[in-house]
């Protein structure tokens, strides 16, 4: 296990990382917001599904991936069908003007990267790609496992020292 700093700097920067999240997001047109985006490119990825699985591919709450799905649907960027299987879910399935969007995001997006890290090696890039992914599997994996469960390590007590009563 990595010593204690090593995590603290590995949580300075995910704080760090924020900032290129934040910095992608504002290139994104207003009407289109990050988590419409994610929508949009995991529907693009893994092609129809249900709300429930796009939820768990988001990772946020259901009420989360709903406000989401809806933003994007009522701008005709996906479809709402009724599921053959099951009447009352529904399946997600990007339109036309949807794939162009997330089509032209994406260009966005590489052209951005492709400029930022111009002066890395693409084995750098290739490394850097490949741990954020088995870092994400990371969590996944616990997500869907849960966390193993261990008993609680017990509390580091500081030793007392008793200084006699001065009584005078």
């Amino acid at each position: 296990m990595a010593e204690q700093t090593r995590y603290e700097e590995l949580i300075r920067q995910f704080s760090a990382f924020g900032a290129v999240k934040r910095e992608i997001g504002r290139m994104m047109p207003p009407e289109c917001p990050s988590g419409s985006a994610a929508v949009l490119t995991l529907l693009g990825r893994y092609g129809d599904m249900r709300m429930s699985r796009l939820s768990e591919l988001l990772a946020v709450d259901m009420s989360v991936t709903s406000r989401h799905v809806a933003h994007v649907a009522s701008r005709g960027w996906i479809e709402r069908s009724p599921d053959p299987v099951d009447g009352r879910s529904r399946i997600l399935r990007l339109t036309p003007a949807g794939q162009a969007l997330l089509d032209q995001l994406s260009r966005r997006t590489c052209l951005m990267l492709a400029e930022r890290l111009s002066d890395w090696s693409d084995e750098e890039v290739i490394q850097l790609t490949a741990l954020m992914a088995r870092l994400r599997a990371s969590f996944d994996e616990i997500r869907a496992h849960g966390p193993e469960l261990r008993p609680p390590a017990p509390p580091v007590l500081e030793p007392i020292t008793r200084t006699p009563a001065i009584t005078t």
